[in-house]
């Protein structure tokens, strides 16, 4: 049997991975940096986890027989891509596993800053039913809104065809583009950049995290969305500069965004983002759901049978693909 390393994180239920497992594969369960994990790295064949900065040239040769990095996320901004491609051994991330979940959650925070969700449930919970003044309150409708999606890749499209189904117009910008064949099946537009963020009523986030996507909405970018635009981000925190949005929700240059992921996390206790009324955050919750611990699971174990007998693996990450 080929030997196969779980890294065991509170994420996982390990469980469903022993339910999952192949005979053929010999997996260890074992957290990052234990003794056991470090024993186990001398004849794994594979690594099923998350991201790990300690994943760095001294890892790779202390796994001689490593063959793959199977990611359990679609994120691998914590992996050192170059001690990977210096080591020969591929990363793949989670083949779309978590998509509908973070489809769904981006559709969430849109419909949450929308009907201000968060607001309604304080006011209702501290006996003020429907707040203090009801003049003031201007709850909105996605219906017939226009959604930027920036970067349309597995999660983007999902969110596409939801807000579709809610009678959004969506526009979206990415690198790659979409034939027009493909664009009208999806119902979708291509737009530029700066075009997203000035026409849109909600932008949502789907990139990776790379050199190019840090800090991508910055204070310039902001200042191009309409005032009563929302932003969305379910991708990663540093996608946004975080100073530049707390300004920007503070002046009043946008009016509310919805938040699952943050610059630091979790973020500290005096971040400025808590005590904005425009926000609504969640704790970079939008992609583990009980419903893909099973998907996530059977993506990683397909793809290490297949590098194990020989064939290529599935959903290598950009930066490594021949």
């Amino acid at each position: 049997m080929a030997k196969i390393i779980l890294a065991d994180n509170p994420l996982n239920e390990v469980s469903i991975a022993h339910e999952l497992v192949p005979p053929s594969l010999d997996m260890v369960v074992a957290r990052s940096g234990t003794p056991a994990f470090k024993d186990a790295l001398a004849d794994a064949v594979c690594l099923v986890g998350f991201g790990d900065p300690s994943m760095d040239d001294a890892f790779y040769k202390a796994a001689p027989n490593l063959k793959l990095v199977q990611l359990l996320s679609a994120g691998y901004d914590r992996c050192d891509i170059e001690a990977a491609r210096r080591a020969g051994v591929p990363i793949c991330n989670n083949g779309g596993a978590n998509s509908t979940a973070v489809a769904e959650h981006a559709i969430l925070l849109m419909l949450a800053v929308a009907k201000r969700i968060v607001w309604q449930h304080a006011n209702v919970a501290a006996g003020r039913w429907r707040g203090n003044n009801t003049q003031d309150v201007k709850l909105y409708e996605l219906k017939g809104r226009t959604l930027g999606i920036i970067g349309l890749g597995t999660i983007g499209k999902k969110t596409a065809r939801l807000a579709k189904a809610f009678g959004m117009d969506v526009q979206y910008y990415d690198i790659l583009r979409l034939t027009e064949d493909q664009a009208d099946t999806l119902g979708v537009r291509f737009s530029l950049f700066e075009e997203v963020l000035r026409t849109s009523d909600i932008v949502s986030l789907h990139v990776p995290l790379t050199r190019e996507t840090k800090h991508m909405i910055g204070a310039a970018q902001l200042k191009l969305m309409q005032p009563s635009a929302y932003l969305v981000n379910t991708c990663r925190g540093p996608v946004v500069d975080e100073p530049a949005l707390i300004e920007a929700l503070t002046a009043g240059t946008i009016a509310g965004a919805g938040l699952d992921v943050f610059d630091q996390e979790p973020p500290p206790p005096n971040n400025p983002l808590f005590a904005l009324p425009n926000v609504t955050l969640t704790a970079h919750f939008a992609g583990p759901t009980w419903d893909n611990q099973y998907t996530r699971f059977r993506n990683a174990f397909d793809n290490c049978q297949r590098v194990i007998r020989g064939d290529k693996p599935l959903w290598v990450i950009p930066e490594l693909q021949d």
